[in-house]
């Protein structure tokens, strides 16, 4: 048995904020930078020339890259060898993300009821958090600020196993094309498929998580990521204002349904894909 302070948890947490919310992953921005050699739009290129100058001066300053810093998606694997000591886990995660977001001078996002009050919560908790009991002595947390401009236009469609593949490549273009470019393109598109209608929906967050260069290690479901991003990037609405570098990546992750079930869910991320992560 292995034992982690809780106050060990929410200073980290708290570093990942603002890491996540300062720092564009290197894949991103390779991503973005392959997507400015690539775009056919001279107005495209101009857009992704102040979006990469942008995340430049960010991680230069220590600046959030977006003012819309998010509502906290936490990732946990807990080791089920390991006892954390000094408090809850969910607390310590909810601490380091108030202190985060206080220190690092990041907008609070989140109200504490969503219809009638809406009143701030004003340090950006609760967080939405996903915990996994694994084998092991460690504790993995991946900390993902999810922005509401992209989250908004997101969806889920609950196909039938007639709708095949073919039903698919429609759910998802016909998020995508809804969403427009409201999201903040170029895009990071995560897909779940399978599983349950919530199984599927915090797949496709997941699935944000994994690098934009690495493709799904099915080789079927890396041919379908990449036939997505092909279509996506067909339909014009390129980076802000129309261009040909509409997504950077498509990534899905899929778990087993029903048999008369196909989930799919699709979670559209800005081009700020953020994310951060600890392994203690």
């Amino acid at each position: 048995m292995r034992t982690i302070q809780a106050e060990q948890i929410t200073q980290e947490v708290a570093q990942m904020c603002k890491e996540a919310a300062y720092y564009l992953p290197g894949d991103v921005f390779a991503a973005l930078e392959r997507g400015r050699l690539s775009e056919k739009s001279p107005v495209g290129r101009e857009v992704l020339d102040q979006i990469i100058t942008n995340a430049k001066i960010a991680k230069e300053e220590d600046r959030p890259i977006c003012q819309d810093t998010g509502m906290t998606i936490v990732f946990v694997e807990l080791g089920q060898d390991v006892h954390i000591e000094g408090g809850n886990l969910n607390d310590a995660i909810n601490a380091g993300v108030a202190k985060g977001y206080t220190e690092g001078y990041l907008r609070k996002s989140v109200v504490a009821e969503p219809l009638f009050d809406r009143k701030n919560t004003q340090d950006n908790t609760p967080a939405v958090i996903y915990t996994e009991i694994v084998p092991g002595d460690k504790l993995t947390i991946q900390v993902e600020p999810k922005g509401f401009g992209s989250e908004n236009k997101s969806g889920l469609k609950m196909l039938v196993p007639a709708d095949g593949v073919k039903g698919v490549k429609k759910a998802v273009m016909d998020i995508i094309l809804h969403a427009s470019c409201n999201p903040c393109p170029p895009m990071v598109v995560g897909i779940g498929i399978g599983g349950t209608m919530d199984r599927a929906a915090v797949m496709s967050k997941k699935a944000l998580l994994r690098p934009t260069n690495v493709r799904n290690a099915h080789p079927e479901y890396a041919k379908l990521e990449e036939e997505l991003l092909e279509l996506i990037n067909q339909t014009g609405i390129g980076p802000q204002l129309g261009g040909t570098t509409s997504a950077l990546a498509v990534n899905i992750e899929w778990g087993p349904t029903h048999i008369a079930g196909l989930p799919v869910a699709v979670t559209i991320c800005c081009h700020a894909c953020r994310h951060s992560k600890r392994v203690l």
